[in-house]
């Protein structure tokens, strides 16, 4: 039996755990889903978390996906989720509503970026690998051999004269009525600037429109390699739990006084 970790992806319309297989990145268990909580306030998703986790039976370190920047474990964002977040010592109301364990918060793109890249498409590119979810924005994640550089916003980069998620993001094809060589040509101008920014080895395509991804990738004409997400759905969960094992004992603690 390999090394097992818990994830938690926290998303605008659902919360979703499940019990992971470190050493495939495999689901161990059907993953568990709840309703996202509206309002989304810090302490209802966390009380949504903790139940997550109990119908599991866990009782060991959690990580947990927030859409939002991350830094020492404090929500310095909020994107589909109430913005009372922001400010919000993340680690520590997860840890404190988990009764003191040990707990790992991060942004939910650089989650997917790092199960992608262990498990996924990106897991035989040396190098450095760019996971961009297109949806309502872009998230971004950039790994180089495997190791995050965490809370990039590739998506508000400007694109001549416009952030690349008002450009790109699958949410303008859809409000514009964009056919699909139409979007693929602004995916093309978006990558072109990322590429000659970041030089990478590849890009991986993630967010829901990736499962249409022959209908707009081989229109695609910049030139780094351009490749599908993998895991799809389970990317943010198997993330979560990788980094629980990844982070330092700084990044595991708790944050409640003894």
């Amino acid at each position: 039996m390999g090394a097992r970790g818990f994830g938690v992806d926290v998303g605008g319309s659902g919360i979703k755990g499940a019990l992971v297989d470190l050493t495939t990145g495999e689901l161990v268990e059907e993953r568990i889903k709840i309703d996202t909580p509206h309002p989304a306030t810090p302490e209802a998703v966390a009380a949504t978390v903790t139940e997550i986790v109990a119908r599991a039976g866990w009782d060991g370190p959690v990580g947990i996906t927030l859409p939002s920047v991350v830094t020492a474990g404090i929500a310095r964002t909020a994107a589909n989720i109430d913005p009372s977040w922001i400010g919000t010592d993340a680690r520590a109301l997860f840890a404190a509503a988990l009764g003191g364990r040990g707990v790992v918060v991060l942004n939910d793109a650089d989650a997917a970026g790092l199960a992608e890249d262990r498990f996924g498409a990106g897991k035989d590119v040396d190098g450095v690998v760019v996971l961009l979810t297109f949806g309502t924005g872009i998230g971004s994640a950039i790994l180089h051999h495997g190791v995050l550089l965490p809370n990039t916003e590739l998506g508000h980069l400007e694109v001549d004269g416009k952030e690349a998620e008002h450009r790109a993001a699958s949410s303008i094809k859809e409000d514009k009525g964009l056919s699909y060589k139409e979007w693929a040509a602004e995916v093309t101008r978006v990558l072109r600037r990322f590429e000659d920014l970041l030089w990478p080895d590849l890009f991986i395509a993630g967010g829901g429109i990736s499962r249409k991804h022959d209908k707009w990738i081989p229109r695609l004409e910049n030139r780094t390699p351009v490749v599908p997400a993998a895991l799809l759905n389970t990317a943010g969960i198997v993330g979560a739990a990788l980094a629980t094992g990844n982070a330092s004992p700084n990044e595991r603690e708790t944050g409640i006084a003894p």
